[in-house]
């Protein structure tokens, strides 16, 4: 193993919440009186927005709800940058840094552009991320995204940590091995390993 590869939701932090009460405001505002709720997030967080979009908002066709979708992204972002954000998962902070002096630790998700970089600022992460990736940038899915951050970065041996079925596929696309967040949102079917939680990888 020469770097870590992680996913953000359910693995870093938990910002369900938040994009609950950001999203159920914007399409409210867009004129879709619905709710959404924490638990519904936890079972969507790791696709890509488009897939997103489809399963949230099925009855709506396809330019109405990229409008839509579009302005909950608007909201999430507000949201998160007013936020103090305190809802990374315990041991994030204080075990980035210190995987970093021994590794390079990279970041691929399926979120929209702008996302990444706000979880850096928020959490001040971004002087020990080398590099990342996801979907909004590429619309690629993450497996793709995967093999491109290891390619872009002349990686070798990296491990991809995350925490759905999702996150199990992509690497297995990307051709290597999968950690389990088992503490964050989903239960893959299988995994080369598993933390409970997110200090465990220094062992």
């Amino acid at each position: 193993m020469d770097s870590f590869i992680l996913d953000v939701d359910g693995t870093l932090w938990d910002s369900t919440p938040i994009v609950a009460r950001a999203w159920t405001k914007a399409l409210r505002e867009g004129g879709c009186e619905r709710e959404v709720t924490q638990e519904q997030l936890k079972g969507l967080f790791g696709k890509t927005m488009k897939v997103i979009g489809e399963e949230l908002l099925p009855d709506e066709n396809p330019e109405r709800r990229q409008e839509l979708m579009e302005l909950c992204c608007r909201y999430e972002h507000e949201y998160l940058r007013e936020d103090p954000c305190r809802i990374c998962y315990p041991g994030v902070t204080e075990t980035i840094p210190k995987l970093a002096e021994r590794f390079p630790v990279l970041i691929v998700s399926n979120c929209q552009s702008g996302y990444i970089e706000l979880f850096l600022e928020k959490t001040g992460l971004g002087p020990w991320i080398t590099d990342f990736e996801c979907y909004g940038n590429t619309r690629k899915n993450k497996g793709e995204n995967i093999r491109m951050i290891i390619e872009r970065n002349h990686l070798k041996d990296p491990v991809y940590v995350g925490d759905t079925n999702g996150d199990r596929e992509a690497a297995r696309e990307a051709g290597i091995p999968f950690v389990w967040a088992s503490y964050g949102f989903g239960e893959p079917g299988d995994w080369d390993g598993r933390i409970k939680k997110f200090s465990e990888l220094l062992k």
